[in-house]
This record gives C-alpha cells, sequence and structure tokens, in this order.
C-alpha cells in the first residue's frame, strides 16, 4: 500500500523557479502537533511568568513583615527575660525583707526557688527563631504565662507582707517608747527606801521630778480608760494601749482628757502636780503588761 504524501508548493517572488515538496501524511500532522504544543507551551509559560512578575512585589513585602515580626518577637523575648530578672531580685528584697521583721527564716525560705531571671528563654527563643516562626510564638504564650503565674503569687506575698507590716505599724504605735514628760529621774523601778516610811518597798514605776503643771504627753497611742482620786496617788490618770499594755500616770494637777478619749503619741494628756502622797511635784509612771508592772524604762527609746 503506498504511503500518502502532503506537496508543499513553495512560490518565490520574481519568476524564480518554483519548489515542490512531498512529505508524509503522518509526518506533516507530527509536525502540526508540536506547533501546537510548543505554542501552547509558550503561552502557559508567559501566562505564569507574568503571574510570578506581578506577585514578587507582594512576597518581597511579605517576606520584610515576617522578617520584622520575628524581630519584634526577639525584641519581646528580651524584655520577657529582663522583667523575670526583675521579678526575680523583687522577690529576693522581699524575702529579706521578711527575715529581717521575722515574718520569714532564712532557713524557712532556702528551699524556695527564684523566679526566672535567667538567659534560658531568650536563648531558648533565639533557637526557635532559626526554627520556625510557630514554635517562636508557642515558646512566647509560655513565657508570658509564667510570669503572669509569678506576678499573681508575687501579689498574694506582698499582700501578706503588707499585712503583717500594717499590723507590726499598729503594735509599734501602741507602745509606749517616749519619756511621758520631761525632767529627771528621781526614784527607778524596783525595791527601794520609802521616802514616808524609812522601810523597804516595791516602787511599781518610776518617778521623773520637773516642775509644777509640766506637759504630760501619751507614750504612745491609746484610749483613756480611768480617771480617778486615790489617797496615795492623788489625781490618777490611766491608758490603755491594746496588746495587753496599760500605761498609768499619778499626782497630776490637771488631766486635759476625757475617759474613753482616743490619743495619739505625743499629744498632750494631763498636767504635772503634788497630789496624794507626794514630796514634791513629779509624775509617777507606770507601765504594766498584762497587768504586771514592768520597768518603764525598756520601753523608752531615747
Amino acid at each position: 500500500m503506498a504511503i500518502k504524501k502532503f506537496t508543499l508548493i513553495f512560490v518565490p517572488e520574481k519568476g524564480n523557479k518554483v519548489r515542490q515538496f512531498k512529505v508524509p501524511t503522518l509526518l506533516a500532522l507530527l509536525s502540526i502537533l508540536l506547533l501546537i504544543s510548543s505554542l501552547s507551551a509558550a503561552v502557559w509559560i508567559a501566562r505564569d511568568y507574568i503571574s510570578i512578575r506581578a506577585k514578587v512585589p507582594e512576597l518581597e513585602k511579605l517576606r520584610q513583615e515576617n522578617a520584622y515580626q520575628k524581630k519584634q518577637f526577639l525584641h519581646l523575648a528580651r524584655r520577657i527575660d529582663s522583667i523575670n530578672q526583675r521579678l526575680s531580685e523583687l522577690k529576693e528584697f522581699d524575702r529579706r525583707l521578711k527575715v529581717m521583721v521575722n515574718l520569714e527564716t532564712s532557713e524557712d525560705s532556702g528551699g524556695k526557688e527564684g523566679i526566672g531571671g535567667s538567659d534560658q528563654t531568650t536563648m531558648a527563643l533565639l533557637k526557635t527563631h532559626k526554627d520556625n516562626q510557630k514554635e517562636l510564638i508557642r515558646s512566647m504564650h509560655e513565657a508570658i504565662d509564667d510570669l503572669n503565674a509569678e506576678i499573681a503569687l508575687g501579689k498574694k506575698e506582698k499582700a501578706e507582707l503588707d499585712q503583717f507590716l500594717e499590723n507590726q505599724k499598729m503594735l509599734l504605735a501602741s507602745t509606749p517608747s517616749i519619756w511621758p514628760t520631761r525632767g529627771w529621774l528621781s526614784s527607778g523601778f524596783g525595791y527601794r527606801t520609802s521616802p514616808f516610811t524609812g522601810q523597804r518597798e516595791f516602787h511599781k514605776g518610776i518617778d521623773i521630778s520637773t516642775r509644777m503643771k509640766a506637759p504630760i504627753v501619751a507614750p504612745a497611742n491609746g484610749i483613756v480608760t480611768r480617771i480617778a482620786w486615790d489617797h496615795g496617788y492623788g489625781r490618777v490618770l490611766t491608758l490603755s494601749h491594746g496588746h495587753g499594755v496599760v500605761t498609768r500616770y499619778a499626782h497630776l494637777s490637771k488631766v486635759l482628757v476625757k475617759k474613753g478619749q482616743y490619743v495619739k503619741r505625743g499629744e498632750t494628756i494631763a498636767l504635772v502636780g503634788n497630789t496624794g502622797r507626794s514630796t514634791g511635784p513629779h509624775l509617777h509612771y507606770e507601765v504594766l503588761l498584762n497587768g504586771m508592772p514592768v520597768n518603764p524604762l525598756r520601753y523608752i527609746l531615747n
């Protein structure tokens, strides 16, 4: 069977010789298909190239934004480490303060762990930065959760410390710690020879000799619980300071406060006198702890 052929005729210009070429049908079809495929591929490549070129600025923008975000994450990681370090220092300061005020002993607190304060978070985030951003974000969330937990714990501990210090402040304010009047110590606390009988007796307070009607001030915050006249003490004033502490003032010429009145440390409450059994103007001053007389000089700081 004869193979069918296509005849290609080329007609040149200016009367040159016409040329003819015979091409097998199969080869002609393959050539046409190849040409169509080549054209299709060229069109697809051109379209894809144009599309990629159009997306290049957007991709570059996304790359820059991604790099900026990673830089911000790392900056935030370093700030978290810095906050951790400060929290650690504050916790150590709180621990020392508690030891100073006997709220917590160094032995009790020795086993407690500090807050953060290392470079492990930053180093881990730097390593994560080299791996992937999802891991970086996860580490950041964990670090922030840890910070929140430490801050909550710190707030609780500071509230306890604040309450303790407030109680201590109230206790100190209620402790008689200053001289009730200016003068000189004419008789101390304890056993002495009575100026009236010449016999040995127990003196429950101290005597402060001074001028007549010298002001007497409250040595601590308290409430006036008693104003009375006693044969031996003369005009007497009693203050209750709480925590079992009571102060008594005798031989007064005048009382300047009323029963039930609240007075503060340094407030004038009476005037020195010579009432009752007394050899001259002076203040008899007592401090009682849970009903028992104690040496007032143990409480006076100045």
